[in-house]
């Protein structure tokens, strides 16, 4: 989109409506800082929202239903009904209905996110559970975002002010890693992390750790040849262009000694290996960044918590913190400016 001097549109698909995503969603939005700096589009169902305005008390808590984006009001939280009957809303339990509203809501953003009428997009937890089919395998938002805007490769990156967390493999079995750990993934991911950090976060000459895939990155080959073979030549590579890229790096250490404070980011080999210590660090308050998308996703780190849904007491600090590094990628790729700049 061409800068403009006026509110980023930014919307939200609301997952699934049986866990914490429509109470996030309300939380974060009641907060007046962020309805001066973007105007939201959530893509929902009107009945759904207004179930939990009573059930959460938020009286407060208004919105415009809206048939399309065209006809959006930028002084108001917008509302677009993403499927015709009204769904039941059953807090903490898992329903088709449920699943069938959120892959709509999600597919309505990508479509209005494709024809440029919204910025960014944030999306709530959903339940992949009711959403696959014998017709869709549905793996995340990651891989789904990557393969609607045909994109080759994409980063998981999670971040919280200065802790940066990517992944080279995400969403696929422990037993597959290992053979998905190639010089030729790293590389990409690499890529794509120093890319992320320079146009998405503003960073000119970024610092990378990159962590082993085995204990104690392999012992000198004790434990594992990967690091020898594999990941260190890859790290080579990229120091030989004079890029600050370092490791490999036992992860156990890595974060018992805080060394992630050295670094702009860190490169882990797979999901859990990454996600467990940044979910541990910065739960109430991280975000999933999709880097490497044309467009601009973030969704906060958590997922449905039926257990505690529609009982007023899910944090909002992560969708809060979601729509904010929305607004801020947007501003730092040179797509907005703000109105007193």
């Amino acid at each position: 989109m061409n800068q403009r001097k006026q509110k980023p549109v930014i919307g939200i698909s609301i997952g699934d409506i049986n866990g914490i995503g429509a109470e996030v969603t309300m939380k974060a939005l009641a907060d007046n800082r962020l309805q001066r700096l973007i105007t939201p589009v959530i893509y929902a169902h009107g009945k759904a929202i207004t179930f939990y305005r009573k059930q959460l008390e938020m009286d407060d808590f208004n919105f415009m239903q809206i048939r399309s984006i065209d006809e959006i009001h930028h002084k108001k939280v917008n509302l677009i009904n993403v499927v015709e009957d009204s769904p039941e809303v059953i807090p903490g339990v898992e329903t088709q209905e449920a699943g069938k509203l959120a892959l709509a809501a999600l597919d309505h953003a990508i479509a209005d996110l494709k024809a440029s009428k919204i910025d960014a997009l944030v999306t709530a937890p959903l339940n992949k559970n009711n959403i696959n089919s014998e017709q869709l395998k549905f793996v995340g938002h990651t891989e789904y975002l990557t393969e609607a805007f045909d994109v080759k490769e994409s980063l998981m990156f999670l971040v919280a002010e200065d802790l940066r967390v990517g992944v080279v493999t995400g969403h696929i079995p422990l037993k597959d890693v290992s053979k998905n750990i190639t010089a030729e993934n790293i590389k990409k991911k690499i890529n794509l992390m120093q890319k992320s950090l320079k146009d998405d976060f503003g960073i000119l000459k970024p610092k990378i750790a990159v962590l082993g895939l085995n204990p104690h990155a392999g012992e000198d080959g004790l434990l594992g040849s990967e690091e020898i073979e594999i990941i260190t030549p890859a790290i080579r590579s990229f120091k030989e262009k004079g890029d600050l890229v370092f490791g490999p790096y036992s992860a156990d250490g890595f974060f018992g000694m805080l060394h992630q404070k050295k670094f702009d980011a860190v490169l882990a080999m797979y999901h859990d290996q990454g996600l467990i210590p940044f979910k541990s660090m910065a739960f109430e308050t991280g975000v999933n960044f999709t880097a490497g998308l044309p467009i601009v996703r973030t969704s906060p780190d958590h997922g449905t918590a039926y257990n505690i849904a529609g009982k007023n007491i899910a944090d909002e600090g992560s969708m809060k913190s979601a729509i904010f590094q929305a607004y801020d990628v947007l501003k730092n790729r040179g797509n907005w400016e703000d109105e007193d700049e």
